[in-house]
């Protein structure tokens, strides 16, 4: 068998482990005509959602896993839903921003998802599962 090169799935889980592991996070919502995305470092209020019952810097974000690795692949997924709740967003929202406020509010990743406006109701965003093959964050 010939050599080959790549990173290790061990340097792959602790580069997502020092991003992750123990930290305090939050999700933000962001307007359909916002610009958020991958290049911004760190959280923004620009494009952010705002209305009933729904605070600037979103929600805190339930963060029981740490990054897990099989074979050459680390990932890692927040271990419960993320919950809005009684909001009333009434301009379209299609992402969530998820930062580490640990890390003065370092940008971990935007997720996408249909457009959608709420009225006085509760917007849950569920969490695949914490897998190498279905986790939100996957590094292979």
């Amino acid at each position: 068998m010939p050599n080959s090169q790549g990173i290790s799935g061990a340097a792959k889980q602790a580069a997502l482990g020092a991003i992750v592991n123990g930290k305090s996070l939050s999700a933000a919502l962001y307007l359909a005509s916002a610009t958020t995305g991958p290049t911004n470092a760190t959280y923004t209020t620009t494009g952010e959602v705002s209305g009933t019952n729904y605070s600037a810097g979103g929600v805190t974000v339930t963060n029981g896993n740490t990054a897990g690795l099989t074979g050459t692949t680390a990932f890692w997924t927040p271990s419960a839903s993320i919950v809005y709740t009684n909001v009333t967003l009434s301009t379209a929202f299609d992402a969530v921003m998820i930062y580490s406020t640990t890390d003065s509010n370092r940008n971990i990743g935007v997720f996408t998802f249909g457009s959608t406006t709420l009225s006085a109701g509760t917007f849950t965003l569920t969490m695949p599962s914490n897998t190498s093959t279905d986790a939100l964050v996957r590094i292979a």
